[in-house]
């Protein structure tokens, strides 16, 4: 349990929520899945446990992923998880609610952003922060924001796909864009259907993405065995997929994410543009991890790009982080306070 002047970052994602306490690091990384009764309307399961249902629930239980393409699209289900997040990394028998830095995509509207603070505060919360995804991938990658020198960053989690350049601690130039991991996994379970008439669930999209997935020629071809029902006899069927395919599957989402890439580059400032010439784009989120998405936007745009350490958690490094350069932030962050004056 913590008592007085607790503060967190939670990286509230489309596919997975990161908890990051001040002077303890990442102590929570679960997925963003809830599973209710619907008949009772009890919560069940939140996380782990609930992302194990997906696709496998009776009719009265339902797993709900309440983000979607980055924001919230179930306000009640979203605060009840928040809520257990909460719970869970501070514990129930609280004396003082917790300062909390929760990020947003940064192409959300201020109604979506109201939406995040009201939520965080209902489930516990203190004063409540945001700060945009791109500024806190930087932070967490490493990235000294604070001079006036071009920074770009490309964020992809599990709803959208953020691309900014940064500079003195604020976005020059982004581009938000609603393709990400999500869309890697529809494009797959799309591919399958049309390719081998073979239905497969989000889950094995996903395995399929992680395992052989990739957005750039591999020099070795590599193979996997994929399970699902054949859609011409009903019946399971399992077939044998080549990394090959995957590179024709995922074609048209990663081609849309390298376009935005270089949207953002035509937009930037000349100054800044040789700056990220020099230093080189850095890419972050779980996203980023698919094989060869580097190499594609490198040959793309020219410039040397390299994938962040520890990309996963670099969002929800830097939001934990930002909590020590709150009073430098403020200025740029929307807040709990600044959105009851603007009530």
């Amino acid at each position: 349990m913590f008592g007085f002047g607790t503060e967190i970052g939670i990286d509230l994602g489309t596919a997975s929520v990161l908890v990051f306490i001040k002077g303890k690091g990442i102590v929570l990384q679960e997925p963003s899945v809830v599973a209710i009764d619907k008949n009772t309307n009890q919560l069940l399961a939140v996380g782990v446990e609930a992302r194990r249902m997906l696709g496998r629930t009776p009719g009265n239980i339902v797993a709900i992923r309440p983000l979607k393409d980055g924001v919230i699209s179930d306000y009640e289900v979203t605060e009840r998880m928040l809520r257990y997040f909460i719970h869970k990394t501070c514990g129930k028998r609280r004396f003082f609610k917790p300062k909390i830095i929760v990020c947003v995509p940064s192409g959300v509207t201020e109604v979506e952003k109201r939406a995040v603070i009201d939520a965080t505060t209902e489930a516990g919360g203190g004063i409540t922060y945001l700060i945009e995804e791109p500024i806190a991938a930087a932070i967490g990658a490493g990235l000294d924001i604070s001079k006036p020198d071009g920074n770009m960053v490309v964020d992809i989690g599990g709803g959208t796909a953020d691309i900014a350049v940064i500079s003195l601690g604020g976005i020059v130039v982004s581009e938000s864009i609603k393709v990400a991991g999500d869309k890697f996994d529809e494009s797959i379970v799309r591919y399958m259907r049309k390719k081998h008439n073979l239905l497969i669930g989000e889950r094995t999209a996903e395995d399929l993405k992680i395992s052989i997935g990739t957005a750039y020629p591999r020099v070795q071809n590599a193979t996997r065995e994929c399970r699902g029902r054949d859609l011409v006899s009903g019946l399971p069927k399992t077939i044998t997929v080549t990394s090959e395919e995957m590179l024709e599957a995922l074609e048209e989402p990663v081609t849309a994410i390298a376009d935005a890439v270089h949207a953002v580059l035509e937009k930037t400032p000349p100054e800044l543009a040789a700056d990220i010439s020099d230093r080189g784009i850095v890419m972050t989120g779980g996203g980023s991890l698919l094989n060869g998405l580097n190499k594609l936007i490198e040959k793309r745009t020219g410039i040397v790009t390299y994938i962040a350490e520890d990309a996963v958690s670099c969002v929800a490094k830097g939001t934990g982080m930002s909590l020590e350069s709150i009073h430098i932030l403020e200025k740029s962050m929307m807040s709990s306070r600044n959105f009851k004056r603007l009530r």
